[in-house]
């Protein structure tokens, strides 16, 4: 029986060894560890990678989901629309910062419904998050006009699209500011945790800087009171690395995705459809199952893990009790943690693994 992991990190590690190690010895080496060259020639690589003019390298994904909120001026009383299917982080950088989350429901690409966007607009609202859940990008164009003929923000989760692109534009410059993780696992990931915020405004990229920084833009003389959250200069480096690389390691997962595609037959399952005028990256291949449960447990006996994302949608967590909010409220959200579960995908993964996965699936029933 052949053994395959839901995700492998180790496999891209080994094929560009060499350049990780020497990246990691030099910054070692140099005595510089924290916002130094590195940090600096990684946010201006990103930035270009991305597609915006401006990016601020921070200590994580959640960092900079609130610090943007903070910085946008969102807090206490502000509503905030955001799809009910999504990792709990999102609603946290919403709720950290005292404002509300107003959940609505996604469309069958997984990423939020444009159509039921305007329905929750009230008087208090005051920003749209999209989160590009999996690697797919949301319906853009839509969701950007509707925020302009409202006056909202519009922030961009872009934890797991690092690379994905709505109709030729990357996620990440569409909105007032894109969030970006870099949690090992991700498809730009490091060696540890780390985020980014990117964006074209000058003034909202200089607030980051100083944010992030305890509130400083010269030592020992504080603006504001900021945080401590910094990339360091050794992530910086490897993460510099690991971006030469993105476009090959995105083709691969986008190849290992159409095997799937092509290859899984079963009428148990259904399959995820990016949109049209879109590039998926494939953070994630997540099918949908009814019988979810029974093929997760299937598939373990055949030496596949596969994982969850994810089984508790976060308006019925424990955390959001206090919103008030019961099962039934958002049905469609609900559905898909019923029924998502995310099969092994990831750069390294062999032919042989992959036909493995397909077979199995295939005989489910």
């Amino acid at each position: 029986m052949m053994e395959v992991r839901q995700n492998r990190t180790d496999r891209v590690f080994f094929r560009y060894q060499e350049e990780f190690e020497q990246a990691a010895l030099q910054v070692l080496r140099s005595g510089n560890y924290i916002l130094g060259n590195e940090v600096n020639q990684f946010e201006q690589e990103f930035a270009a990678f991305v597609g915006t003019d401006y990016a601020v390298s921070l200590a994580s994904g959640l960092d900079a989901l609130w610090i943007a909120f903070r910085i946008l001026g969102i807090g206490a009383g502000d509503e905030v629309i955001v799809q009910g299917n999504t990792y709990i982080a999102s609603v946290m950088g919403i709720t950290i910062n005292g404002a509300v989350p107003v959940f609505t429901e996604p469309d069958r690409h997984f990423g939020i419904d444009p159509d039921r966007i305007e329905e929750k607009i009230s008087p208090d609202t005051k920003a749209v998050l999209v989160v590009h859940l999996y690697g797919m990008p949301c319906e853009m164009n839509r969701i950007t006009s509707l925020c302009r003929r409202y006056g909202l923000k519009l922030i961009e989760d872009c934890a797991q699209s690092h690379g994905a692109c709505y109709e030729g534009r990357m996620t990440g410059s569409f909105g007032d500011i894109g969030c970006f993780s870099f949690y090992p696992s991700k498809h730009l990931g490091g060696f540890g945790d780390g985020g980014a915020i990117v964006t074209s405004d000058p003034g909202l990229a200089q607030q980051v800087r100083i944010f992030r920084n305890y509130g400083s833009d010269k030592r020992y003389y504080n603006k504001v009171v900021g945080a401590n959250s910094r990339l360091d200069e050794l992530q910086a480096a490897l993460l510099r690395v690991k971006l030469r690389h993105i476009r090959t390691l995105t083709s691969e997962r986008q190849e290992a995705a159409m095997r799937y595609l092509r290859g899984i037959t079963s009428q148990c399952v259904r399959l995820p459809q990016p949109l049209e005028n879109s590039e998926c990256i494939w953070h994630q291949f997540v099918v949908r199952c009814k019988k979810r449960d029974r093929l997760a447990s299937y598939l373990k006996e055949k030496g596949i893990d596969t994982l969850i994302h994810y089984p508790v949608p976060p308006h019925l967590s424990e955390a959001y009790r206090y919103l008030n909010l019961k099962k039934g409220d958002l049905p469609v959200t609900e559905q898909f943690a019923r029924e998502v579960l995310s099969l092994p995908v990831y750069n390294g993964m062999t032919r042989a693994e992959q036909d493995y996965v397909t077979a199995a699936v295939n005989a489910f029933s």
